[in-house]
């Protein structure tokens, strides 16, 4: 096993997790919970799910497209998702 991969994804996935809409739900759910314990485990099990998804895909990809074009096309679609928040909107679209 690439420990040093193994390190990585858990910090990316960890440190994108925190305060994301998922982990809010987990507070309002154990806010309103006498079971704490079921709601962690529900929503770990929710989570690896999700990741198991995306891994299973992504492998399906690499399979079919080189890994240089799934670097470029996730290079370009976050730099368009950075530019979309970053451009003002016009006064058209606010209305």
């Amino acid at each position: 096993m690439d420990l040093q991969l193994l390190g990585l994804s858990f910090i990316a996935v960890f440190l994108s997790e925190l305060g994301d809409k998922s982990q809010v739900a987990a507070i309002a759910l154990s806010g309103t919970s006498k079971s704490p314990r079921a709601i962690f485990f529900g929503t770990a099990l929710a989570l690896v799910l999700a990741s198991l998804i995306g891994v299973l895909v992504g492998q399906g990809i690499a399979e079919v497209l080189p890994t240089r074009w799934i670097k470029i096309s996730a290079a370009v679609g976050f730099a368009i998702m950075g530019v979309r928040l970053l451009w003002p909107k016009s006064e058209e679209n606010e209305e």
